[in-house]
């Protein structure tokens, strides 16, 4: 078969998913739905990103993940997301790197996150909740999102990385800038980029000198630092793995906890039938990760030529696969655009990924939900929306940008 009989058979896509006007204006459901109704695997000739092929239903999702071999996440080859990552502008975390330099990285960081460590974690996380909400106005307007979302995921930050509470606003633009995927890899915009990763390094690594001082322990800098597989990364790799940490751990969570309390406002019964019965509060989370997909999509590069979804698609080619199409694919999830905290598979979302890539951070995230649920139970209040809210226009992580609201009392 001639490459122009390849080009002929493939399933051109009407839409350019990638748009951040479908973000930014909150009318990304539609073109989604249709791709998953009439071509799972499409392909676009041309995009500012460049070509690229989207997989947008939950199935296909995993059977790409689950092949790491086959479709790689490594940097070298382009990296994770819809923008190229190689050459002068390489990023080279775990996430963005194939066995065996990923696994050997990835289980360096991971006991951080084990099950011990978050149940010993979860006294702090819960005193920490009830004092921002102590500080926050009742039947008096602010942004959800400023007040509660960030100082939440930045103060969490904080403690795991022994980071100055005060410098939180710092750890908070290197997180927006870290996970800022533009089109635009103009020259005066990357030195922008990387002069902001730079002082974030400048930073940790005096975080990761004083823990190179101290004997080894469970402190995820300190894992690091005396760790032979991340011990002594080269400058940029060092720099790439912080952003990773800090994105993975802040934008997030961040947006799950926004897109809760949006839910709740659409879905009023959902947040009462949440009120009478507070045992559903593990499976609220896991449904607000899946209704809100906070992390948009996820990029893979073909090391050979391979059939998906009745598509041939060549080596070196770009795969998007869309983690907020997947977890809207209504042949596994019943009414997938409402939100149900009953629903018996929410658990089955595809937000932190899967197979060897799946986020170590998960549990973390799960339990910052809980307990911003539970506080906000416990207080007996209404957490209602006053005005607009504004969406970022990213294709990469699904981000509300603002959201004024006001803390009613219930009763």
């Amino acid at each position: 078969m001639t490459n122009s009989d390849v080009l002929e058979k493939r399933a051109i896509t009407p839409f350019d998913v990638s748009d951040g006007a479908l973000y930014s204006e909150n009318r990304w459901q539609e073109p989604f739905a249709q791709l998953r109704r009439e071509m799972p695997v499409s392909y676009l000739p041309d995009s500012p990103y460049g070509p690229y092929w989207s997989v947008v239903t939950h199935d296909l999702v995993q059977q790409v993940e689950l092949d790491p071999k086959t479709y790689s996440s490594s940097y070298e080859h382009g990296g994770i997301t819809i923008t190229d990552s190689s050459g002068e502008y390489e990023f080279p975390n775990f996430i963005a790197m194939d066995a065996p330099t990923h696994t050997a990285q990835r289980k360096v960081v991971q006991p951080s996150f084990n099950p011990s460590e978050m149940l010993a974690r979860e006294p702090e996380i819960r005193e920490r909740t009830r004092e921002l909400f102590d500080a926050l106005p009742v039947g008096e307007a602010f942004d959800w999102v400023e007040e509660v979302s960030v100082k939440l995921t930045i103060g969490m930050l904080c403690v795991l990385f022994d980071f100055p509470w005060e410098q939180w606003r710092d750890m908070k633009r290197w997180s927006d800038t870290a996970s800022d995927v533009s089109p635009d890899q103009s020259e005066e915009r990357m030195q922008k980029f990387f002069a902001e990763m730079y002082q974030m390094l400048g930073k940790f690594d005096e975080l990761f000198e004083q823990e190179r001082k101290q004997p080894p322990n469970d402190k995820i800098l300190n894992r690091i630092i005396h760790s032979e597989a991340m011990g002594n990364m080269p400058e940029l790799e060092r720099l790439a793995n912080i952003a990773l940490l800090i994105v993975g751990g802040n934008d997030t969570t961040r947006n799950s906890m926004s897109g809760f309390v949006r839910a709740c406002n659409m879905f009023p019964d959902q947040f009462e039938l949440l009120r009478n019965d507070p045992s559903l509060v593990a499976n609220a989370a896991q449904e607000i990760i899946r209704w809100q997909s906070p992390v948009t999509h996820m990029r893979r590069t073909t090391t050979c030529e391979t059939e998906l979804g009745g598509q041939i698609i060549p080596a070196g080619e770009k795969i998007i696969l869309w983690y907020i199409s997947a977890n809207r694919d209504e042949t596994l999830f019943t009414s997938p655009d409402v939100v149900d905290f009953t629903r018996e598979n929410a658990r089955r979302h595809i937000s932190f990924g899967h197979g060897v890539h799946r986020c170590v951070g998960a549990r973390l995230a799960e339990m910052q939900l809980a307990v911003l649920f539970e506080e906000i139970l416990n207080r007996n209040v209404r957490v209602e929306q006053d005005g607009p809210l504004t969406y970022s226009g990213s294709c990469f992580l699904h981000e509300i940008d603002h959201m004024p609201v006001k803390m009613v009392p219930i009763g």
